[in-house]
Order: structure tokens, then C-alpha cells, then sequence
């Protein structure tokens, strides 16, 4: 039996915290499918469709089966259509963790046969979120060290497209 794990996210943008997730996460499953969703909380910087193309493009070289598909559904829905067994959730500090469990928590009730597993974000990545990137940017800060070079050229285009804040 394949054993197949969904990392779902944002991934506005893809940070190199997601990208250790997804690393390690791939080597628990046999197929690992990154879900590019929707957040109707969140207001994001990149459409679904540059979302998808960027992560596509982060993971080519990363050892494993990966797929990149996008989905706005619910999580548990989204698992049960890709046939997965597992979810993957990062964890990078204890307030996640709260949210974390109590989502956790909600999906068993949804479906008990797909269990979610937490990794921690390596300690260097941990205080890595893509909100904060973006806010970063968007405020002229420098953000190579929380995202790939490819990443990083996207989000300053992006940013010099619609403005700076705090620009003249």
C-alpha cells in the first residue's frame, strides 16, 4: 500500500521553512502532495496559479515523490480525494501548536482514519512565516535569508509593482 501525506498551505510565499518541511516530510511517505490553497483569512500577494508555479518550481530538485496540486476545499476532503494517510503540519513554536491541535482535532472528527503528524521547523527556520516576509518586503527589508534567490526576485518584483510602504 502507498502511503501518501498532504502538506496543504498558503504559501505566500514559499519560505525555506516550508521547504524543510516538505523535505522531510517526503521521506515519511511514499508520495507527498503539497496542497496549494486558499485562505479566505489571509490576503495573499500571489495568485493561486504563481503560488502553484513557484512551489512546482522550489521542489523539482527535492528527492521524492512530490506533487504540487491546488485545492479549495476542506483540508480532510482535499486528503481523502488524493488518498492520503497522513497530514503534514510544521510547527515552529507553541502558539502554533495550540491552533495546530485544535485543527488536528477537528479533521479526526471529520475523518479518523488520516492522522496528522507534526514536524518541528529546524531551529535556524523557526522564526521563518511568510506573512512576515511580506511585510518585510514590503517595508524595502531584505529577505534572502527566509526564502530561495528564485522566491526572493518574485516578491521584490511583486513589491515594486504595487508599492512600497513607507516610500515616499
Amino acid at each position: 500500500m502507498t502511503r501518501i501525506g498532504v502538506y496543504p498551505g498558503t504559501f505566500d510565499p514559499i519560505t525555506l521553512g516550508h521547504m524543510d518541511i516538505i523535505r522531510r516530510g517526503a521521506k515519511l511517505v511514499d508520495r507527498l502532495v503539497v496542497g496549494v490553497t486558499t485562505n479566505p483569512s489571509k490576503s495573499p500577494m500571489f495568485t493561486v496559479e504563481e503560488r502553484m508555479a513557484s512551489v512546482q518550481r522550489e521542489v523539482a530538485e527535492v528527492d521524492g515523490d512530490i506533487t504540487v496540486v491546488t485545492f479549495d476545499s476542506l483540508l480532510m476532503d482535499f486528503a481523502t480525494r488524493e488518498g492520503a494517510s497522513m497530514i503534514v503540519r510544521g510547527l515552529r513554536a507553541v502558539a502554533d501548536f495550540e491552533y495546530e491541535y485544535q485543527m488536528a482535532g477537528m479533521n479526526q472528527q471529520l475523518n479518523a482514519r488520516i492522522e496528522t503528524v507534526f514536524l518541528m521547523a529546524d531551529v535556524s527556520l523557526q522564526p521563518i512565516a511568510s506573512r512576515l516576509v511580506k511585510e518585510i518586503a514590503l517595508y524595502g527589508g531584505a529577505i534572502g535569508k527566509f526564502v530561495s534567490p528564485a522566491v526572493e526576485a518574485e516578491v521584490v518584483a511583486r513589491v515594486a509593482s504595487i508599492g512600497r510602504k513607507g516610500a515616499p
